[in-house]
């Protein structure tokens, strides 16, 4: 949990739309990249924890026979079940949830993601619930975008690059300078050091995967709005009465940015901690 800060209910109230079209994608090589390393054969129950709309939950669902998404915010876990449908995904089931709340009678499983999402919760207490609702052999596997940069530079792009540095000091200005989170800010930033605390709570490893993304993603003027309030940081919700104002500014900067309203980027590498559950 980052400290001096607390959870509520608003932290990505209407930022659930956005999501899956705002946020880059994980690197297309994940599934087959966990399946062999994890021996996933198409048995087995999945959680993921703080699913969001569902993005890892659905990437990985084909390799179990349930796959379970847990999240509190319930425009996510709507979308989310709007994905699967679309997608006919058939075989996950979603539970409004927070960590906390685990197990929730939800049984066991033989694999528990945390998808960029554990930075949000009482670390030390969701690492220890979780550890008794894995399988023995089961594995606690923790997905985020590499934090060291990307692959490949920036450079040679077909397209000019999102103005990213631009687009922080508008919500700024908007919002001010510290970080909004929910109700609260955050003074001193989300948490790391998952490496301490599941070692801590009796997990072993962690067996370090990363996999590349490659390519360039093309973005549109639609795509980077939709990523702004993708974030906990510029949700919907907290523009209040200024939001039209706000999105009509962001989409001047954009403008600006490039005459075409096309985007480029390189996406980062996924970057895969996977935890064992000790032997009985």
């Amino acid at each position: 949990m980052p400290e001096g800060w607390e959870w509520d209910e608003t932290l990505f109230l209407g930022s659930a739309p956005y999501y899956a079209r705002g946020r880059p994608p994980y690197a297309p090589g994940l599934a087959d990249r966990l399946a062999g390393a994890l021996a996933l054969d198409g048995h087995g129950r999945l959680i993921d924890v703080g699913c969001g709309p569902g993005i890892v939950t659905l990437l990985l669902a084909h390799l179990f026979d349930e796959a379970v998404g847990v999240d509190p915010d319930p425009g996510m876990l709507v979308e989310a079940g709007r994905r699967a449908a679309e997608a006919g995904i058939e075989n996950t089931r979603w539970v409004r949830a927070r960590g906390e709340d685990l197990p929730a009678g939800l049984g066991t499983f033989r694999v528990a993601t945390f998808a960029q999402s554990f930075h949000w919760m009482d670390q030390n207490r969701v690492a220890a619930i979780v550890l008794d609702m894995l399988e023995p052999g089961g594995a606690l596997v923790h997905v985020s975008d590499a934090k060291d940069g990307r692959a490949a530079p920036d450079d040679a792009l077909p397209l000019p690059g999102p103005p990213y540095t631009a687009i922080g000091a508008l919500v700024r200005r908007y919002l001010g300078d510290a970080r909004r989170a929910g109700q609260g800010v955050l003074r001193h930033g989300t948490p790391g050091g998952e490496a301490a605390v599941l070692s801590g709570a009796g997990y072993l490893g962690p067996e370090r995967l990363r996999v590349p993304a490659g390519g360039v993603l093309p973005r549109s003027a639609d795509d980077v709005v939709a990523w702004v309030y993708s974030l906990s940081g510029s949700a919907p919700h907290l523009f209040g009465d200024r939001r039209d104002a706000f999105e009509a500014d962001l989409r001047r900067l954009l403008a600006g940015a490039t005459p075409s309203g096309q985007f480029a980027e390189r996406p980062p590498d996924t970057e895969v901690f996977v935890w064992r559950v000790p032997p009985p």
